[in-house]
């Protein structure tokens, strides 16, 4: 079954998407559990300045990639993401924060 993305790109174009995600997945995994830390350290009260601000850079690179990638959920998610690190974020919102995290992975590792 062909996805949607393929369906719209021409083949030459998909299997360079496919060439692309690929080779940034890593990245994109580790953005992803920077996100998921960030959001354990904000529960146990825990989380410094510098967590913070590596969470919202990689909530913002997220945003700026998944679009490419045919997840225009996950931009929205990490976009949500980017905004609530901009400032300190109250620990209630850690159990939020996490899910983000937790949807993120998920559909990047369910990308088809």
């Amino acid at each position: 079954m062909e996805s949607a993305r393929n369906q719209t790109a021409s083949p030459d174009l998909a299997a360079a998407l496919d060439r692309l995600w690929a080779r940034f997945l890593p990245e994109l995994r580790e953005r992803v559990a920077v996100l998921a830390s960030a959001a354990q350290s904000l529960s146990a009260h825990t989380l410094t300045p510098g967590q913070q601000e590596a969470a919202q850079e990689a909530a913002h690179k997220l945003a700026g990639v998944l679009g490419t990638f045919n997840l225009e959920r996950g931009t929205e998610l990490a976009r949500e993401l980017e905004l609530l690190y901009a400032t300190p974020p109250d620990p209630s919102s850690a159990s939020r924060l996490a899910q983000h995290a937790s949807d993120l992975r998920s559909l990047i590792d369910n990308r088809k």
